[in-house]
């Protein structure tokens, strides 16, 4: 089992400040080792030296008879004992002991009758400066572990801060937003060294900026070939219109009304892709419009009001968007078709096999549909279109026990006394 970590945890910032403190933690062990060998070494052999130094002319004067100078003595209390072996088997050594509480550098030699001469150098100073050493490179590891995390914190945050900036505007494109650009300054400037943030940002821009002109080519595309076809429809209509009654005349003009059906649902879409779309905001009781959107379809649709209200929306998107799901139910779904009002939340639905797969996760798209279903497509993506516009949310989903269900969310800005009583309205 994986450790499960907080989320902050995985920021670049936070990483970046462990990685340094451990680099800077590491160096400065690497650093204070080297020094402490290094100066205790230098220290302890000067020491040594000294020591030795004396135990040579104790034991001249020890063998010429002469009375040995203060420190040195024969088997002397305090001798550390491995010295004294080590003097007992004729050897000669140092080693850093204590004599009377005190650090001493101890120098022993044989002498005759297996005893050991030995002298003692005092070894305060020494111990005192390898103490005050490792003292400082504690406190300068500390101070130059917590200027660099200040200093590499700094250098961090301004790139995450560059990052995050990037993030959010990716996010707002994704959102729709296509206007939206990083405009970092380091990619103004070509004279000026760019790094990978700026790099990452050039090409989001970049990116944008053609995501940009290809969809506003499209809208433009689609918007000028519906408006070229109103007019010839308008023609074709006024002429089927003429026709001597008959079955072909029939036919005519059914697939006439269904151009400009078409037609007019590009013009709409068209404007719902500039997303300049403008609210004209009334006062609409929503059992009431339900009602009426059901009437005007002229469908065997229920309508199921359990808490009415009254909302400040646009009455003609509200009502292109419920017609479009009840439409849309009737079309591809079987009855019963339930249009139901829940306070500000509206369903529509149906009895059928339910939504297809891809427009669960991934919404409607124009002009797909799928099994053979008759239609163009477009009258769910108008549907979210309008939804937007509303500031509603609109989501399709498959209900648990079968058929497709479609809930509309619309924002709660009634006014006072809004709310209706239960029941039909």
């Amino acid at each position: 089992m994986r450790l499960a970590l907080p989320r902050w945890s995985g920021t670049l910032a936070v990483k970046a400040a462990v990685f340094i403190t451990v680099m800077c933690c590491a160096l400065a062990a690497l650093l204070g080792v080297l020094v402490h060998v290094s100066v205790t070494n230098q220290t302890v052999g000067q020491a040594r030296g000294l020591a030795l130094t004396k135990l040579t002319e104790a034991t001249a004067a020890f063998e010429a008879g002469d009375t040995l100078t203060w420190g040195a003595g024969v088997d002397p209390p305090g001798l550390p004992e491995p010295l004294r072996e080590l003097a007992a088997a004729g050897e000669r050594g140092t080693m850093v002991g204590e004599h009377h509480g005190r650090p001493t550098m101890w120098a022993a030699g044989p002498v005759d009758g297996g005893r050991a001469l030995a002298v003692q150098v005092d070894y305060s100073q020494g111990a005192r400066t390898i103490e005050g050493l490792d003292r400082a490179i504690v406190w300068s590891s500390a101070l130059a572990i917590g200027a660099t995390l200040i200093v590499g914190a700094f250098a961090v945050t301004r790139v995450t801060r560059r990052l995050h900036t990037t993030a959010r505007v990716a996010r707002r494109i994704s959102a729709g937003d296509l206007d939206a650009r990083v405009d970092d300054p380091r990619t103004k400037e070509p004279a000026r060294p760019q790094d990978e943030v700026a790099a990452v940002a050039a090409a989001l821009d970049s990116m944008a900026a053609s995501l940009q002109g290809k969809l506003l080519a499209e809208q433009r595309f689609t918007a000028d070939v519906a408006h070229e076809l109103r007019t010839p429809l308008t023609g074709l209509h006024a002429a089927a219109e003429l026709l001597p009654a008959s079955r072909p005349t029939e036919l005519v003009r059914d697939r006439v009304a269904a151009l400009r059906t078409l037609t007019e649902d590009l013009l709409e879409i068209s404007r719902l892709d500039t997303g300049r779309e403008r609210l004209e905001l009334d006062t609409e009781h929503l059992g009431a419009l339900a009602e009426r959107v059901v009437r005007a379809s002229g469908t065997d649709t229920e309508v199921d009001v359990v808490r009415g209200v009254a909302v400040e929306t646009d009455r003609r998107r509200l009502e292109r968007v419920l017609g479009n799901l009840v439409a849309n139910a009737h079309r591809h779904g079987r009855a019963p078709v339930v249009l139901t009002v829940d306070g500000p939340v509206v369903t529509v639905r149906d009895h059928g096999d339910g939504y297809p797969d891809y427009l669960v996760v991934h919404g409607p798209q124009r002009f797909r549909t799928e099994g053979g279903a008759r239609g163009h497509g477009l009258g769910l993506t108008i549907a979210l279109g309008q939804a937007e516009v509303l500031g509603a949310g609109l989501t399709f989903r498959n209900a648990a026990d079968g058929g497709a269900l479609a809930t509309l969310t619309l924002p709660q800005s009634p006014p006072a006394g809004g709310e209706l009583p239960d029941g039909p309205a």
